[in-house]
């Protein structure tokens, strides 16, 4: 059997594009089956790639893994014996967690969650739809496109516009609508309905608000459309589809690097009349 490599594991846990933390043994008194230094990945539904202790560890690792990747945050855990236990985090600020084992060891682990790059979902085939995924790509986005769309980077995930919930989207991802005439509707309806929290439409304001009433009169959430941001980007005065996902892309950069609670949606973009 082919050594364990924690590196190689990362990699295509990285490629997957699935949630996971590392974890490292940082610490260890009296006796313990892992040793400081020792590393283990563990994936979002609680899967541990690597030894880190026996099972009163595995217990505690995976809780802290689940609540790391939940909040983005790394943190520091000591599990210990209950009869050493005084209170639910030490002095030092390391949360603690209750060992009954016997071996009767104490083990400080260090919890990172792995930050993924915000996904960026593109609407339509249009050479506005194909720049904006190429300059999200280029940006180091992870970039999906409906399948059929257009040929696209290796990189560049597919999916079916129907089932856009098998994507596991994020309050922190992207939606953008590119569309343009062919099959707005059906694209907006899918983009509101997500769970991102930012979605924006390359189109005119006047467009835009049409095609809001008509999801709204047929049921759709008011306020999940009502978040939609149109036009789309930044007023660069952007001409050619480059120059308008240039503009696109720098918006969805500011929302990331912002407050996105404080970023207006009412903000000018490229007025298009698509």
């Amino acid at each position: 059997m082919a050594q364990f490599d924690i590196f190689d594991t990362i990699e295509t846990l990285r490629k997957s594009g699935e949630p996971f933390c590392l974890v490292t043994v940082m610490r260890t008194a009296d006796a313990t089956s892992a040793k400081a230094g020792a590393k283990a990945a563990v994936t979002g539904a609680g899967e541990i790639l690597g030894h880190l202790g026996g099972a009163c560890v595995q217990r505690a690792v995976r809780q802290a893994a689940e609540q790391a990747i939940a909040n983005g945050e790394p943190s520091v855990i000591r599990v210990k014996p209950s009869s050493k236990v005084v209170s639910m985090q030490d002095e030092d600020g390391a949360q603690v967690f209750k060992s009954g084992c016997p071996s009767g060891g104490t083990v400080d682990l260090l919890v990172e969650p792995y930050d993924h790059p915000p996904r960026i979902v593109v609407f339509g085939d249009t050479p506005i739809s194909q720049a904006i995924a190429a300059h999200a790509a280029l940006a180091g986005f992870r970039v999906c496109i409906p399948e059929g769309a257009f040929s696209a980077d290796a990189n560049i995930k597919t999916f079916d516009p129907e089932k856009i919930a098998m994507l596991g989207l994020q309050a922190r991802d992207f939606v953008v609508v590119a569309s343009q005439g062919k099959g707005d509707l059906v694209a907006l309806k899918a983009a509101t309905e997500s769970p991102a929290r930012r979605i924006s439409m390359v189109a005119s304001r006047r467009k835009a608000e049409v095609l809001q009433q008509k999801l709204i009169d047929a049921g759709t959430d008011e306020a999940s459309v009502r978040r939609l941001k149109s036009p789309a980007g930044l007023d660069i005065r952007g001409v050619d589809p480059h120059e308008i996902a240039l503009s696109v892309l720098a918006e969805i950069v500011l929302w990331r690097n912002t407050d996105t609670n404080a970023v207006s949606n009412g903000g000018k973009g490229s007025e298009l009349s698509a």
